[in-house]
């Protein structure tokens, strides 16, 4: 069998960056639920609960650089890469929790529309307004670096935007006296948090459930690989995600030795996978014939006649 183990670690240099925009943004969610209790504000809350995911994101995405640290061990070989995940599905379930509530309350205050205090939550929402800023620019050096860092990034830039809605939904009570857009704009709000808490939990189940990640095509992979000059055949591939970011391959090559030898096949392969699709960690198994055994056999036991193993690449 020939394998190639690339063991990376999540980089720490954007934990800092995280933990204070996390610290800014969970306390404005605090502040900015009192305001609109206070306030009487749907709006506001509404907006509370877009912020929830953003401090979420960045909840997971820092729990995800410290608990990754962790060494592999007997029972975990994969290491705790998973838990972004597994924060991540509970996030999406619990933001579509407060998104119904948001949207049944919507539509009890158009019925019977309460007082609204619009320059308290003018106020408050300018706060959130700045506070968004701020997290934006600690995080805009690092959201090009990983996946982790560009969707807490991505989540604080749509928060500043439902600010900026809030903002102008208290402009408009205070110069009309329109209750009614308070509603409306937390109905709008919940409408946003919807789509991107769906694809969220989307994406979450698909690396638990070992889908091939999105963006990458199994067929285009198996293609790639044929084309390589030696390679008769590719069996029992399996393409999944350990987390966002971490793509992993196993396959059978099936090839020919007078045409390209195992140790000059395997480094090709490992440089196609990783340059064009960006698999971080595979595992490839050469075969001069497929094997003889069932698939599901296969996937664990090589038969064939030509198997070697290779030290780990790190």
């Amino acid at each position: 069998m020939s394998a190639n183990h690339t063991h990376m670690h999540p980089s720490t240099k954007n934990e800092r960056a995280l933990r204070w925009a996390l610290a800014l943004t969970g306390s404005f969610l605090i502040a900015e639920v009192v305001g609109g209790v206070l306030t009487g504000s749907l709006a506001l809350i509404s907006d509370a609960a877009h912020m929830l995911t953003d401090a979420g994101a960045l909840a997971i995405a820092l729990a995800a650089i410290r608990i990754a640290r962790r060494p592999v061990d007997g029972r975990r070989t994969f290491g705790y890469h998973r838990f972004e995940i597994l924060a991540a599905a509970f996030n999406a379930l619990l933001l579509f929790a407060v998104a119904l509530y948001i949207l049944v309350e919507a539509y009890r205050r158009f019925t019977s529309p309460p007082e609204i205090h619009s320059l308290g939550m003018l106020v408050v929402a300018s706060i959130g307004l700045v506070v968004n800023l701020i997290s934006i620019r600690l995080l805009s050096g690092g959201q090009g670096e990983s996946l982790n860092m560009k969707g807490a990034y991505l989540e604080v830039w749509s928060d500043l935007l439902g600010s900026v809605g809030v903002i102008a939904g208290a402009l408009a009570i205070q110069l009309t006296g329109w209750s009614w857009v308070d509603p409306l704009i937390a109905v709008a709000i919940g409408l946003w948090v919807l789509p991107r808490t769906w694809i969220l939990l989307k994406d979450s189940l698909n690396i638990l459930l070992e889908g091939v990640p999105d963006g990458i095509e199994l067929g285009a992979v198996e293609q790639a690989m044929l084309a390589v000059p030696g390679v008769l055949g590719i069996h029992d591939l399996h393409l999944w995600a350990l987390t966002t970011g971490k793509t992993n391959l196993t396959a059978h090559v099936i090839y020919d030795p007078a045409y390209a030898r195992e140790e000059a096949l395997i480094p090709t392969l490992r440089a196609l996978l990783a340059d064009r699709f960006k698999v971080v960690h595979m595992t490839l198994q050469c075969e001069i014939t497929p094997c003889a055994r069932p698939a599901e056999a296969c996937a664990y036991v090589g038969t064939s006649s030509a198997q070697r193993d290779t030290p780990d690449f790190h």
